[in-house]
């Protein structure tokens, strides 16, 4: 058995940072990607701009979708998928027959 430390660290509710900067950093190299690949396309200013913010607010709508179900899955409650039998020490799912 582990000893338990005692100490508090100060870093253990930072993920949401690491999460905000890996956001950023994808958020910033696919829009600029697109930007780019639109522009070699020799596409009109306002096609530029207008491809520019529709890749904005889709990858703003993704990443927030993305955080909402993480967030939602690890409240949710999940029910036991696997039990263990009491006659025998095999692994059963609920309503099966164990041999």
């Amino acid at each position: 058995m582990r000893p338990r430390s005692h100490e508090r660290h100060r870093l253990g509710g930072v993920g949401w940072l690491r999460a905000s900067v890996l956001g950023a950093n994808d958020g910033i190299v696919s829009t600029s990607s697109l930007i780019l690949g639109v522009a070699a396309a020799h596409a009109s200013q306002t096609n530029i701009l207008l491809s520019g913010t529709a890749a904005l607010v889709a990858g703003a709508m993704s990443m927030a979708t993305g955080e909402y179900v993480s967030v939602h899955s690890k409240r949710t409650p999940k029910p036991r998928l696997w039990h263990r039998s009491a006659p025998s020490s095999m692994w059963t799912l609920p309503g099966s027959v164990a041999n």
